[in-house]
């Protein structure tokens, strides 16, 4: 069981407001993660000896098609049997996709919402004084200190107020309507008075790809609005961001204009063998399951895609 109670956050708050004197800072990040298959890839992630777990996503697989929570609360309950211990002893992020939200592909229009988000912020033990517990979505933010330096790490909610999507699963087309968003209008907002704060490092982190654009399932550029939106937003920022997605059963790293974004995905859920690349992907997508590390250092930041053995797939190191 995760114990997130107030005194471990408080603990832990001071200390990342702290100088740091580690040599790094680890981060590890995952999505996609069903409770009722076997979950050996927490092997090779206990092996990192993490500070922080980002969980990006499809973190439990509760939805079925009459978005009927029922199964939802079984698949809380059952992972939070199976979580490993040595995540008691770390700091945990999270945000939801399709599967834990409730309904597969869901968005603003799902019925049962504003219950899936209760049972959320219940199963990760959210303190009932968060914001999280009033406003409707589960976007937030953290600010942390890393070697003198302030990062901004920003979480967003791609379902809450997600309009519909156009064409069929596996082949999406741009919906271009006027009023089509993903964050929506308060949630926009928000973001933006985020990025007006005084930060040196920014780090965004949707269930959702906001790069890539060939495919044909779920990601921003579904919405081609809110993706030039949210890309023309961190522009200034290039050379000083950081974007993390999941949900799509397979990882990858993809650059456009200076801002690189890593899909860590799927957790023990893998994709189908077939090949995949992007305009802006950088080497190849792996199916395989999965994880990514996030490493601070000093002076730079290292992203690295390592499949259930530990083996590197991929790697890429930003100097900031």
């Amino acid at each position: 069981m995760i114990h997130n109670k107030l005194v471990k956050l408080f603990f832990l708050s001071c200390i990342s407001f702290n100088i740091v004197k580690a040599d790094s800072i680890k981060f590890g990040l995952g999505s996609c993660l069903d409770q009722d298959l076997p979950q050996p890839i927490w092997q090779p992630i206990k092996k990192e000896k993490l500070n922080y777990f980002i969980f990006l996503g499809d973190n439990v697989y509760g939805d079925v098609p009459s978005g009927s929570l029922r199964k939802m609360k079984k698949a809380y309950q059952k992972q939070k049997l199976i979580f490993p211990d040595f995540l008691n002893e770390i700091n945990i992020f999270s945000i939801w996709d399709d599967h834990d939200y409730g309904l597969n592909d869901g968005g603003s229009k799902y019925r049962n919402k504003t219950r899936a988000q209760k049972l959320f912020l219940e199963f990760w033990e959210i303190p009932k004084e968060d914001i999280r517990h009033k406003q409707k979505g589960i976007y937030f933010s953290e600010e942390k200190i890393f070697f003198n330096k302030k990062f901004k790490l920003i979480f967003l909610d791609t379902r809450y107020f997600r309009s519909e999507l156009k064409g069929r699963k596996g082949n999406y087309t741009k919906n271009k309507e006027p009023n089509a968003t993903i964050l929506g209008a308060k949630q926009w907002e928000w973001f933006e008075g985020q990025l007006n704060e005084d930060f040196d490092f920014l780090m965004i982190f949707s269930s959702i790809q906001i790069i890539p654009q060939d495919h044909g399932f779920e990601k921003w550029d579904n919405f081609p609005k809110e993706r030039d939106k949210i890309l023309n937003m961190i522009e200034k920022y290039k050379g000083r961001t950081l974007l993390f997605s999941g949900d799509r059963h397979r990882s990858g790293i993809y650059k456009k204009d200076g801002i690189i974004e890593a899909t860590a995905s799927s957790m023990n859920k893998p994709g189908s063998s077939f090949s995949e690349t992007d305009t802006f992907l950088i080497g190849e997508t792996y199916p395989q399951a999965n994880f990514s590390i996030l490493e601070i250092f000093q002076n730079s930041i290292n992203i690295k895609i390592k499949d259930e053995s530990g083996m590197i797939l991929n790697s890429l190191t930003l100097n900031y």
